[in-house]
């Protein structure tokens, strides 16, 4: 060991030219690159044609010859057209089902809508402004090592002072026989937003004129919420006003989602609502317990909006509807709805019922 100490040293101070080669493990017969080869080693390793030169006169044959089109207009069957061509299913027929339908976001999706490329200006100003300023409004703080009170039982028990007792259902709370949902803390996660707005619509005049206003109603309603109008038969009979179960629509509804609801809520707050000479607002008992508020506007009221307006002669006065206009919501209760319509400019008036 003392002896190859020097040794290894010495070779490290000396120049690399002079320091003999120590490994003796490598074949002889090995060639590398930076070695001196013959000329004629190089052409016997390198191939003689190159892709980048001009090609044959047989394979420039070849490519003129190479027509795929005529080809398949030369088969005697002719292939399907769809044969190459995968469109998938249009319903969703579960997660169990082979062939499932791509998400709405996914291009290849029948449902795939491009954009949105600009937000309506409601929905702007709700993702700016008021969805900030409700989170703000309705945040519980917590401290650090904060732990809430047990969830009392919704449901009350028997006090077992009768044997009638035993194996009974539990009782419902005092006060009333509907349990109501419970309201969640808001978070990021659940801050309130509009989910769909339903324009609702009865006709009582087609029983004395026919179907003439139920079209008239038809056309206005999908005037101002820009979507297709579905129309409904009456259920049951009612005999004072001479209408009889499934015999003529009398009724009709327009759903509005995505960007067509901001559009009518904009015209609805902005331009139709502050038109209405002595409005209070909306009745502050509206609602279903659920974050949903209905409120109605007369035909006077519809005729406010832009697309009537500017085409008012079109439509014979007295065939104009009113109708019925439901927010849903995603809150879970109506003190949450109504903060978040109150915020975008719908007000309220009267005692409010939760």
């Amino acid at each position: 060991m003392a002896l190859r100490e020097p040794s290894v040293q010495l070779s490290r101070a000396l120049p690399r030219a002079l320091v003999p080669l120590s490994s003796t493990q490598t074949p002889l017969c090995r060639r590398n690159a930076s070695s001196a080869i013959l000329p004629e080693t190089i052409t016997d390793d390198l191939e003689t044609s190159s892709t980048f030169s001009q090609p044959s006169s047989l394979l420039k044959n070849e490519i003129k010859s190479f027509d795929p089109v005529a080809r398949s207009k030369a088969r005697k069957t002719q292939l399907p057209p769809s044969r190459y061509q995968f469109r998938p299913p249009k319903y969703d027929r579960g997660p169990l089902h082979p062939h499932r339908p791509p998400p709405p976001s996914d291009p290849s999706s029948r449902q795939f809508i491009p954009g949105p490329f600009t937000l309506p200006r409601v929905e702007q100003t709700y993702e700016s402004t008021i969805s900030r300023d409700i989170l703000t409004l309705c945040y519980v703080h917590n401290p650090p090592g904060f732990r809430p009170p047990p969830t009392p039982q919704r449901l009350r028990g028997w006090d077992d002072s009768s044997p009638y007792h035993v194996n009974r259902p539990l009782r419902g709370p005092r006060g009333g026989d509907v349990l109501r949902l419970l309201r969640k803390p808001i978070t990021f996660h659940n801050i309130p937003k509009l989910h769909k707005i339903t324009l609702h619509s009865y006709v009582n005049q087609v029983v004395e004129k026919g179907s003439a206003p139920l079209h008239v109603a038809g056309m206005a309603i999908q005037a101002i919420s820009n979507v297709r109008v579905q129309t409904h038969k009456m259920r049951g009979n009612v005999a004072k006003w001479g209408i009889v179960a499934g015999k003529a629509h009398v009724s009709l509804t327009a759903e509005l989602k995505g960007e067509d609801m901001y559009h009518f809520f904009g015209k609805l707050v902005d331009i139709v609502l502050p038109r209405i000479k002595d409005w209070r607002g909306v009745k502050g008992s509206s609602g279903d317990s659920s974050g949903n508020i209905t409120f109605g506007l007369e035909p006077d009221m519809v005729a406010m909006f832009p697309e009537i307006e500017v085409n008012y002669d079109m439509y014979p006065p007295a065939m104009i509807p009113g109708c019925h206009i439901t927010v849903h919501t995603t809150a879970r209760t109506d003190k949450d709805a109504r903060l978040l319509l109150n915020a975008m400019g719908i007000p309220f008036y009267g005692k409010y019922v939760n």
